[in-house]
């Protein structure tokens, strides 16, 4: 019989980090590749310069510690505005690299066996419904579009779950923007951006670490106590604190949250381009 000392949470972290647009969400990432952890990002939002150039500046030889692949349909000018060319691939190109982390040549096998020394990182999750959404829009032949948006949000729900189930053994860190809902009592309430509005309450129950990146003033922290408007959850308030400036503060959570990753494994495969 397992006891709460045999865990998931000692080894692996799985943490869902919320924020407006450009606080800093993806290159905060910088702190965890200079502590050693392999990061292996599903880049659905073309966007990471600001990583690239943050650890060539704080510390160039953890860019052997970063693999990517982006993934993104692509657009043309239609009769009607911008139309997808061909048929949309985004998203079933992102569920097999989340089940085997495999192309070109590259093969990092399956990131539900990478470990805790490696971090699965998607981003964004704006952009992974999007690519859900195109995917059933196209395939779906009911002409009523409340199907398409079914259909894309328990798609996507089944992805959560697997991602931070038990079985999936690797970190996983989802970031995600945020978008906020009037609520039925009048109040309003700020959720990751999920498709429509009917999944965005769902996301944060699959993650046991919620934090949430601001900037004030040109101050960018990271929070994970809630607020009026964002709730968040910090699941060891006792070794975590209230806030973190991003330029170490992912680092200092799972520090505080598993035991550090073993520097002497072997480097990562060289990043390929997809």
């Amino acid at each position: 019989m397992p006891s709460l000392s045999d865990h998931q949470s000692n080894d692996l972290v799985k943490l869902l980090l919320i924020g407006n647009a450009k606080t800093g969400k993806t290159g905060s990432l910088v702190s965890l590749a200079k502590a050693g952890y392999k990061i292996r990002v599903l880049d659905m939002d073309n966007l990471l310069d600001i990583l690239k150039y943050m650890i060539q500046h704080q510390a160039p030889e953890a860019l052997e510690n970063v693999e990517f692949r982006t993934l993104r349909d692509k657009y043309k000018a239609g009769a009607v505005g911008s139309v997808i060319d061909g048929q949309p691939k985004a998203w079933i190109n992102a569920l097999k690299m989340l089940d085997s982390w495999k192309y070109d040549d590259t093969d990092l096998g399956k990131p539900s066996e990478w470990g805790p020394d490696c971090i699965l990182v998607v981003d964004s999750l704006s952009r992974l419904c999007d690519a859900a959404f195109d995917f059933h829009k196209a395939i779906n032949k009911n002409p009523d579009e409340r199907s398409t948006y079914k259909n894309a949000q328990d798609d996507v729900e089944r992805v959560l779950a697997t991602l931070t189930s038990g079985n999936y053994c690797t970190n996983v860190i989802v970031i995600a923007h945020v978008a906020f809902q009037d609520q039925p009592d009048g109040t309003r309430k700020g959720f990751p951006q999920g498709v429509g509005q009917a999944l965005s309450p769902k996301i944060p129950q699959y993650f046991s670490s919620v934090i949430l990146y601001t900037n004030q003033n040109g101050k960018r922290t990271i929070r994970t106590n809630s607020t009026p408007l964002i709730d968040l959850a910090n699941p060891a308030p006792f070794l975590i604190s209230p806030d973190y400036p991003i330029e170490t503060g992912l680092a200092s959570i799972f520090e505080a949250l598993r035991k550090p990753p073993v520097k002497d494994n072997p480097k990562p495969a060289l990043v390929k381009r997809a």
